[in-house]
């Protein structure tokens, strides 16, 4: 006979399983992008789960899900959750893991409570965050950015993707936005699948994020003059994609001599017009970031970065226009939720060490209006925004587990009374 922890891994395994078929791809990830169909039925989906277990769907005006659950009238909410938006053909775990680890883990303390007849200091919520992914709609982390009023809601609205559809029409059209204002938060925790492979290279269960990255990020766009590929002489073109080329190569060539700080650089989202094969590019519309560990190497190469620019402006002869900038620093996690987490991963028998985090996360933003606990699980081979992305059967129970932990004890008000 199947004990209880046995009957509670399976179930988070068949309900991740379900979760997976929305907007699944033949190459085993999902396809699922804010607002899109699948989203909206992935997101129907996860309402049905939350009201079958008791508890009260609300989304607010930017598409932001909620499932509450109001134990003490009047309380603030410990919340948590990540996101069920995906990249184009995107991994399954990425957000996902982190929604459903929060749904399963909500819904097994509160049994416990019922069970014992405790009641919490502050009542429970699992958000699912709209737009964590930016690939659809601009910037990355919406939803918790106008959450915690970092964006402006209007600003979020408005913002379209390259159909010129609205953030507005979107939620509208897939029955996904209210009037809700969010629950007021006492604390939050998110855990998440790595997307490194530092967990899984030192044979790590779980990662305790304790401070973030500094990241850079700009949308660019390069100015040219559209001419004929064939008869325009060399020297009279103003090519816009070998301006556009000559970024990505600087940009490349900067992670290269930073590359003991570290220093990671990219460019993506490449937009190309007239797009034509007889055609020299007027224009090329891209996406550049840069990341590090250490603020004084990010700063020193952007500096180097927009030295580059005007140099490439004379070489390409073309323009590089600036449109918008994202940027966030090296920033802590709460210290005592750090420290929190490493107890209850000792008192389960789970490997941990303190990591930083990398990527952007909902928790980013989170961690800088409510004490915020952050966890990894390890990521097979570091894969990640790639439809071979995976993650343990046994890693991903094990997170739960954990979470489970932290919500009872944040719930209690471990963080918030020693502030």
């Amino acid at each position: 006979m199947a004990n209880s922890k046995d009957v509670d891994d399976q179930l988070v395994l068949q309900d991740f399983a379900t979760l997976s078929q929305f907007g699944a791809t033949a190459g085993g990830g999902v396809d699922r992008q804010a607002a899109s169909v699948a989203d909206g039925q992935q997101r129907r989906w996860f309402s049905d789960w939350l009201q079958d277990r008791g508890f009260r769907v609300e989304f607010d005006r930017v598409g932001n899900q909620f499932g509450l659950l109001e134990l003490v009238p009047g309380a603030p909410y410990v919340l948590t959750g990540s996101h069920l938006d995906s990249q184009p053909l995107g991994g399954r775990y990425d957000g996902a893991y982190g929604v459903l680890a929060s749904a399963h883990a909500a819904h097994r303390v509160a049994k416990r409570w019922a069970e014992s007849g405790e009641t919490p200091k502050y009542n429970l919520a699992v958000v699912n965050w709209f737009n964590e992914e930016g690939c659809r709609f601009k910037p990355s982390m919406m939803g918790s950015s106008v959450y915690t009023g970092k964006m402006e809601l209007e600003a979020a609205l408005s913002s379209f993707d390259r159909a010129g559809i609205t953030v507005r029409d979107a939620l509208n059209d897939i029955e996904c936005v209210g009037s809700f204002d969010g629950p007021s938060a006492a604390a939050y925790a998110e855990i998440h699948i790595e997307q490194g492979r530092s967990l899984e290279n030192d044979g790590i269960t779980i990662g305790l994020v304790d401070s973030t990255w500094a990241a850079h990020k700009y949308q660019l766009v390069v100015h040219g003059a559209q001419s004929h590929t064939g008869s325009t002489i060399m020297a009279d073109r103003h090519d816009a994609l070998l301006g556009a080329s000559m970024l990505v190569l600087a940009a490349r060539e900067l992670a290269d001599d930073f590359a003991s700080a570290p220093l990671h650089t990219s460019v993506s989202q490449m937009n190309i017009e007239p797009n034509s094969p007889v055609v020299v590019a007027r224009e090329v519309g891209l996406h550049l970031d840069l990341r590090s560990p250490n603020q004084e190497t990010l700063d020193l190469a952007d500096q180097r970065l927009s030295a580059r620019f005007e140099e490439i402006e004379k070489r390409a002869q073309v323009k590089i226009e600036k449109v918008t900038a994202h940027s966030w620093g090296v920033a802590n996690f709460h210290p005592d939720g750090v420290k929190l987490s490493m107890n209850l991963a000792d008192s389960l028998g789970l490997s941990h060490r303190e990591i930083m985090t990398v990527a952007g996360h909902d928790s980013v933003n989170m961690k800088d209006v409510v004490p915020t606990v952050m966890l990894f699980v390890p990521s097979v081979d570091g894969i990640s925004h790639n439809e071979g992305e995976f993650t343990q059967d046994s890693d991903v129970c094990a997170g739960v587990d954990l979470l489970t932990e932290t919500l009872d004890r944040l719930a209690h008000g471990a963080l918030t009374d020693i502030d």
